[in-house]
C-alpha cells in the first residue's frame, strides 16, 4: 500500500541533488601511511622513485585511499539529503568502488555527492530504509578517477 511508505515527497525530492564539492590534496605520507595500514608493500604505494621508473608523477594512492585516509581541504561532499530516516537504526550495507585512474601525489581530487536512490522493504524487525548515495571524485584536470556507491539500511 502506498500510504504505508516511509519515503516521503521530501525523502524522493532529494534524489539526485549533488551535494557541494569537498577537495583533497593528495600527499606522499598519507599514501604511504595508508598502504601500511592495510599491509599493502607494494613499492608504488612506498618508493617515488619505483613509481617514477613505473610512468607515474609520484606515488599513487591505494584502492580504498580515497575514502577513507584523504582529508578534505574544504570540506562539502557529505551527504546532503535535506531530510533525516524516520528510523534511529543504521547498518552499512556495503560499498562499491570503481576506479578509472591512479591518484597520486600532488593530485587535487573534487569529490562530490547525491542521493542516487531510496527503497524500502520489509524486513525481520519490521520496515527497512535503503539509502544509496554515490560519490564521484576527479582530479585537477577534470577526470574522473574514482565512482563510489555506499548503501545505509535504515531500520
Amino acid at each position: 500500500m502506498a500510504g504505508d511508505s516511509v519515503i516521503t515527497d521530501e525523502m524522493r525530492a532529494a534524489i539526485g541533488v549533488e551535494s557541494e564539492p569537498s577537495v583533497y590534496e593528495i600527499e606522499r605520507e598519507p599514501i604511504r601511511r595508508w598502504a601500511d595500514s592495510i599491509g599493502d608493500p607494494n613499492p608504488l604505494y612506498h618508493d617515488e622513485e619505483y613509481a617514477k621508473s613505473k610512468g607515474y608523477r609520484s606515488l599513487i594512492a591505494p584502492p580504498g585511499f580515497l575514502g577513507n585516509y584523504a582529508y578534505p581541504v574544504k570540506a562539502g561532499a557529505g551527504p546532503r539529503r535535506g531530510f533525516s530516516s524516520p528510523f534511529t537504526r543504521v547498518l552499512n550495507g556495503g560499498n562499491e568502488y570503481d576506479f578509472f585512474k591512479p591518484v597520486q601525489a600532488g593530485d587535487t581530487i573534487t569529490a562530490t555527492s547525491r542521493l542516487a536512490e531510496l527503497r524500502e522493504r520489509e524486513g525481520r524487525l519490521g520496515k527497512m530504509l535503503f539509502i544509496i548515495n554515490e560519490t564521484v571524485f576527479k582530479n585537477q584536470d577534470g577526470e574522473i578517477v574514482a565512482k563510489t556507491r555506499g548503501t545505509g539500511i535504515s531500520y
